[in-house]
Formats: structure tokens, C-alpha cells, sequence
């Protein structure tokens, strides 16, 4: 009889466990999910800008042609003038990633998310730039496949930009994917904004078709560079008007 009393007692204990166990997961589910949703945000950090840098490494762009562009970045984000202009913003730092890009689903984030707000940040980022070896060697022109990815990564930043933008560099128009403008109005609509620096070398009137089907939101602009061999001057003046958020018209007058 004491045997089965005792077992009584460990049933009763047993139960009262399992009632606590009800009574508590609701809260802690709750806590679970509050603090999920507010880490996030609370994980964030405010940048004027935040911008990818999408670099086309189609079959058009050779070894030589792929070093001009990677020393155009390079040594833009170690030009006075970009810094300064980085400086004149309300939170004075940017955040900037660079991706290279060929065909609809060939897209390799070579430099992730850094902050750059003084010169040993800037100088990184340009180390980073340098440093990334070339991961893709063909596969077409997808502008809209590189927009579409691009569009993903701000959702993977820890940062908060108040304003976001895709810069893409290319020397052809969109041969592969779905339709560029279709993936244009997508980013647009999500608040992001598309900026061009389209390269002559081999379709000299690229520069049309990046501002009728590529660029978009508000002060959307293209720089175009003649040539390769002209690309870090475009790029410098491109990231000066970017980072600034002005409109080039204004920007170069």
C-alpha cells in the first residue's frame, strides 16, 4: 500500500510539471519570437547608402579587360574624393558589396558587406576588391539575373541604408533570362534603385539601351565609359554622384 501510495504522490508530482510546462511555453514562445523579430533590427547599422557593386565577367571581357575594371574600383575607393563625399552624409559611412555576374544563375558574391566611413575602411574595401580573384569566365549577358540577385543581398546586410542601390558595369545588353526591364520594375518596386555604367567597347550605343531598359528609380542615371581603358575615370565620377545622391545633370554641371 505504501508502494502504490508513492506512486500516487510521483503521478501527482508528474502532472504538476506537465501543467507548469503548458503555462510557461506560451510565454516563452512568445519571448522566443519577439526577441527573433526585434534582433534584426536592433543588429542594424544606418548607412546613407547601400550599394552593390554587380561587375560583368561575361566571354566578352577578357583577363585584360577584367584588371581595368577591378583597378578602376580599386582605385576609386582609394580616390580623396570619395571619401570626402562619403563624409558629407548624415551618417558619413556607406556600405558596399561587390558581385560578379554572367549568365541568369551565375552570380558569385566575391566581397561581402563592408562599412566604409574613413580611410583605413575605404582602403580595406579597395584591398578586398583587389585581392578577389575572378570566379566566372562565361555563360551570356544577364543584366536581369544580376539585378535579381543583387536585389537578395540587401535582405542578407546588417545594415540599414536610407537609400539602396544596384550599380551595374557591363559591355552588352541583356542576351540571357528573362527580361531586363521586367527585373528593372521588380527592384524598383521594391524600393531599390538601378544605376548604369555601361562599357562602348563593343556596342557603342549601349548607353541608349541601359537608359531605356536597365536604370530606374528616382535620379537614376548611366555614365558610360568608352572604352575599357576609360572605365576607372567613369567609375570615379559614377561613385561620386552615387554616393552623393544627386542627380548627374546636377552632379557634373
Amino acid at each position: 500500500m505504501a508502494s502504490l501510495g508513492g506512486g500516487k504522490t510521483v503521478g501527482k508530482r508528474a502532472a504538476s510539471r506537465r501543467l507548469a510546462c503548458l503555462l510557461i511555453a506560451p510565454v516563452s514562445i512568445l519571448v522566443a519570437l519577439a526577441a527573433a523579430i526585434c534582433a534584426p533590427a536592433q543588429a542594424q547599422t544606418a548607412v546613407d547608402l547601400q550599394l552593390v557593386l554587380a561587375v560583368d565577367v561575361s566571354g566578352s571581357v577578357n583577363q585584360t579587360r577584367f584588371e581595368l575594371q577591378r583597378d578602376g574600383y580599386v582605385a576609386a575607393f582609394r580616390n580623396a574624393r570619395v571619401l570626402e563625399t562619403i563624409r558629407s552624409g548624415r551618417h558619413q559611412a556607406i556600405a558596399v558589396t561587390m558581385v560578379q555576374w554572367t549568365g541568369p544563375a551565375l552570380q558569385v558574391h566575391v566581397v561581402p558587406w563592408m562599412r566604409v566611413a574613413d580611410a583605413g575602411s575605404a582602403e580595406a574595401f579597395a584591398a578586398a576588391v583587389a585581392a578577389a580573384p575572378r570566379q566566372l569566365f562565361g555563360g551570356g549577358t544577364s543584366i536581369s539575373g544580376a539585378i535579381d540577385y543583387a536585389v537578395t543581398l540587401f535582405r542578407e546586410s546588417r545594415f540599414r541604408g536610407t537609400r539602396r542601390v544596384i550599380d551595374i558595369s557591363g559591355d552588352g545588353s541583356n542576351n540571357r533570362g528573362r527580361l531586363v526591364n521586367l527585373a528593372r520594375d521588380e527592384a524598383v518596386a521594391a524600393e531599390i534603385g538601378i544605376n548604369g555604367l555601361p562599357i562602348l567597347a563593343l556596342e557603342p550605343d549601349l548607353d541608349g539601351y541601359y537608359e531605356r531598359n536597365v536604370i530606374g528609380g528616382p535620379g537614376a542615371f548611366v555614365i558610360a565609359a568608352k572604352d575599357y581603358e576609360t572605365f576607372a575615370e567613369a567609375i570615379l565620377k559614377k561613385l561620386i554622384t552615387e554616393i552623393a545622391g544627386v542627380e548627374y545633370r546636377n552632379a557634373t554641371r
